[in-house]
């Protein structure tokens, strides 16, 4: 008896996803480690100094939290309400916060009272930043105001009353210590001097802003704010140099990566999206959990931390270079050359052969229609880690199947859950160009077993109609694929040049077009 030949699976292309420098090195991180916190987070800042310690602002309180630590190492609790932006200085020793009570009060890193409380404000002030000189500080608040503080004497220097909503962000320029600028709900982008009393640039954003973000070479600024994120030329008036719409809700925050080549946006849509400051286009994206509203990278991207709405706070670290380390501690295992030894040998005159048998392996549904038990060959390829992962392989026993005359008969015979299982194969596969083929046929011999028993239940009626449906969808499809086809012909037929020969002219071309009534002869 010859040897039985397994079942012929053919194999179609399959499309991997594209993998970047970036998707590498954003995918570079360890699982997250979660904290709940008291509130929804609202700001995150890094200290600028080592050991890159962060302030995490939510509900009454400011945490500070190590590098690895999951536990608070100092907490600012000072605050009889809502605190707001807890805001480091450059050298890393004072942290400024506003409140819901509109009092901004300056912390000692190292200490627990607050220094110095400035009051003026009539309202809840959610903006505090230091200038990039550290003598003095900004805050905005929701009377509509930007002031700027004396940090020594806690004396007001200016007051800037030019927005017409809630200012709920703002940033200085690392440059010039005389500049800082504030976004709104009022939809503007607005960029104060302290050298004089009135704003400088005004950039209408068109949505109310919720993030603004300066360079660090001070030519360009970021607002966000709806589901924009606008960049804009200082350098140029605040001309408006791109709008990118790639969120679904309303974005949230802005950070840039260490290098400045990436520029980073958290939305509520629970997504945060990274640009190339060089094209403006989403090299990769993250998701997380719930709605974002914080989010801050730290030094050298080492982590990424990332404040929600249900007071979570998700802290993902960078990989070191385990697998290096590993390979070097480890003994050296054989080479290649070991596994190859021998390969090249020639036989000689004396040698004796002595050859293994190759015994071949075959699956389970190969094994079946070896035994000619083929319902249950037809039941092992419909289970659901094979019809849904390798559509394939079911269409290819379908067609041996088919080959060998006993399709009909390992359909038949099914009951109402074997039959629905068929039938949601069929739906979902039906109409893919490199099944149809063969399932059309199967589809034809269902409906011929089973039409006696439509109207006995309701899965199997529904199936039933929704395969009907989907196949009239796909015959309306072929028909208009035809008359466009039918279309492109005619259009192609008429630009077509005919070649005749015309007394007196050699190697010429006739160009008859449409609307031409005799032929032109071309030379």
């Amino acid at each position: 008896m010859a040897s039985y030949k397994p079942a012929v699976i053919s194999s179609y292309p399959k499309l991997g996803k594209k993998v970047t420098r970036d998707t590498v090195y954003w995918k570079n991180y360890k699982a997250p480690v979660q904290i709940k916190e008291f509130g929804a987070v609202t700001n995150i800042d890094f200290s600028p100094i080592a050991p890159y310690n962060y302030a995490v602002t939510a509900s009454t309180r400011i945490h500070i939290y190590g590098r690895y630590s999951q536990e608070p190492i100092k907490t600012f609790s000072r605050f009889k309400d809502t605190a707001y932006c807890g805001t480091y200085r450059n050298d890393g020793k004072l942290l400024v916060a506003g409140s819901e009570d509109g009092i901004v009060r300056l912390f000692d890193v190292d200490g627990r009272a607050a220094l110095r409380q400035y009051s003026g404000h009539t309202k809840a002030v959610q903006v505090t930043a230091f200038t990039s000189d550290d003598y003095r500080l900004i805050s905005g608040s929701d009377d509509y105001s930007v002031r700027l503080w004396d940090i020594s004497t806690s004396t007001e220097l200016l007051c800037f009353k030019e927005h017409t909503d809630y200012i709920r962000c703002g940033c200085t320029s690392n440059l010039n210590a005389d500049l800082f600028v504030t976004g709104s709900y009022d939809h503007t982008v607005k960029v104060f001097d302290a050298r004089i009393d009135k704003s400088v640039i005004t950039m209408e954003h068109g949505q109310p802003v919720e993030s603004v973000l300066m360079f660090p070479s001070g030519g360009l600024l970021v607002s966000a704010g709806g589901r924009y994120v606008k960049v804009w030329d200082m350098l140029k008036g605040g001309q408006l140099l791109a709008s990118l719409r790639n969120h679904h809700k309303t974005v949230t925050c802005l950070c840039l990566s260490k290098s400045g080549q990436r520029l980073l946006s958290a939305s509520l849509d629970r997504h945060v999206k990274i640009y190339s400051t060089s094209t403006y286009k989403v090299v990769h994206s993250l998701d997380y959990a719930a709605a974002i509203l914080s989010l801050a990278l730290a030094p050298e991207d080492e982590a990424i931390v990332v404040g929600m709405t249900n007071s979570v706070l998700n802290i993902q670290h960078r990989k070191c270079n385990e697998k290096k380390l590993d390979i070097a501690s480890k003994k050296r295992g054989p080479s290649y050359r070991y596994f190859v030894k021998g390969k090249d040998y020639m036989p000689k005159k004396d040698d004796v052969l002595v050859s293994n048998p190759v015994r071949l392996q075959l699956k389970k549904y190969d094994k079946l229609l070896k035994s000619f038990q083929v319902s249950l060959a037809l039941d092992a390829v419909l289970e659901s880690k094979i019809r849904i992962k390798t559509p394939e392989i079911t269409t290819g026993v379908m067609q041996e199947l088919n080959r060998r005359g006993t399709l009909q008969n390992a359909l038949a015979g099914r009951d109402e859950k074997q039959l629905s299982i068929l039938l949601g194969f069929l739906i979902r596969n039906v109409v893919d160009p490199r099944f149809a083929s063969v399932l059309m046929n199967v589809a034809e011999i269902v409906i011929d077993i089973y039409s006696s028993v439509i109207g006995e239940s309701s899965i199997v009626d529904n199936q039933f109609l929704k395969l009907k449906d989907l196949l009239e969808k796909e015959i309306d499809y072929q028909e208009e694929l035809l008359e466009v086809l039918g279309m492109m012909d005619t259009i192609f037929a008429t630009m077509t040049t005919k070649k005749v020969v015309v007394p007196g002219y050699q190697n010429c071309a006739v160009v008859a077009g449409p609307e031409q009534e005799e032929p032109m002869a071309v030379a």
